[in-house]
């Protein structure tokens, strides 16, 4: 079969109605996701092809909901729960660390959790706080659990149908200011597996690596800076827990520089995360200390001001920049500059 060309969130809701074909014991849950199809009508005509018990309205309850998956993974059910915005998690968290992230290792592989956790996730749709969240950190942080981000159509069906069919627990990041997105998608791809990162862009002086939301405007910083004689290199994560280092590395050995990008807070950051371990395993081949072009350490601003908030072509171009010793925005802060020292009560002093 050839590629056909869909949006980002038809291709996941395709690979949602594949696994739903291929496997009965695959349940969908979440709230709106039947009758309405969900606010982003990702789960779209699914309750009417497969039935209310196999695709499932709950109550607005998501700690219920992830308990709810748990018990159902026990008796050998796949179950996809679906985060109706990234901020509407946190009631969940403790399913999720405590029990999801914890059962497999805990009875030594006795009992699989496969549960898939779908989460919109991200801003650029003029949303407030709760509905624009990066919040991929705090899952990264947690062992047991796999943490995946498509960023083309193609990636959201590939990567939907492997985490259902993992037996390890999955996040999965859907990138929300995307799902209108259009390309080629092949419907009749077979199961890939979902740890490899990819090479979206080949380059030479900089290696840009990115996921999710930002690929794409990565993509367009590359477009920009070749027309100034600038080569980068990208690189799609896709998998966040586990990360692809020896892709990363071996761009890294060859361009001696590395940009990392992601909308979720600078402190903690998975970009803080990758820039120490490249640092650890490529120290003699950077030609530049690692940069980090990420969101503020602020609560998400009013839809009004996200843009500011949000890395954009910009920003990026910025931190390639920073990477390459060229004229950038932190030209006139002195790195070498003592920090200036807090006061008792937190604030800076002088």
């Amino acid at each position: 079969m050839s590629a056909q060309e869909i949006t980002f969130g038809k291709a996941i809701t395709a690979g949602l109605r594949a696994a739903l074909a291929e496997d009965e014991k695959v349940v969908l849950m979440g709230e709106d996701i039947g009758t309405l199809g969900g606010v982003f009508r990702i789960t779209d005509g699914l309750m009417q092809e497969f039935g209310p018990d196999r695709v499932v309205d709950t109550p607005l309850a998501e700690s219920g909901i992830m308990g709810t998956a748990v018990g159902l993974a026990y008796r050998g059910y796949r179950p996809v729960v679906e985060i109706q915005f990234d901020g509407f998690v946190y009631p969940s968290f403790d399913q999720i660390v405590s029990q999801v992230a914890k059962t497999y290792y805990r009875t030594r592989g006795a009992v699989p959790m496969p549960v898939t956790i779908r989460i919109p996730f991200g801003g650029g749709i003029g949303s407030p706080e709760h509905h624009s969240e990066s919040p991929e950190a705090y899952f990264v942080h947690t062992a047991g659990l796999r943490v995946v981000s498509p960023s083309t159509p193609q990636e959201g069906y590939d990567l939907i149908r492997a985490a259902i069919a993992s037996n390890d627990p999955v996040v999965y990041l859907e990138p929300k200011r995307r799902y209108h997105d259009r390309g080629p998608v092949d419907l009749s791809a077979p199961l890939r597996p979902m740890g490899p990162a990819a090479v979206a862009a080949e380059g030479t002086d900089v290696t840009l690596v990115a996921y999710g939301p930002l690929v794409k405007t990565c993509l367009q910083a590359a477009e920009a800076a070749a027309a100034e004689g600038i080569s980068i290199d990208v690189i799609d994560l896709r998998s966040l827990s586990p990360v692809d280092y020896g892709l990363i590395e071996a761009s890294v050995r060859r361009t001696g520089r590395l940009v990392i990008t992601h909308e979720a807070s600078r402190t903690g950051g998975l970009g803080a995360e990758i820039a120490a371990t490249v640092t650890e395993r490529c120290f003699h081949w950077l030609e530049h200390a690692p940069v980090r072009v990420t969101g503020f350490d602020i609560p998400y601003p009013p839809a009004k001001l996200e843009h500011h908030h949000v890395p954009d072509l910009d920003r990026i171009l910025d931190g390639v920049d920073r990477a390459l010793g060229r004229a950038n925005s932190l030209d006139s802060i002195d790195p070498f500059a003592p920090p200036t020292p807090l006061a008792a009560d937190g604030t800076e002093r002088g």
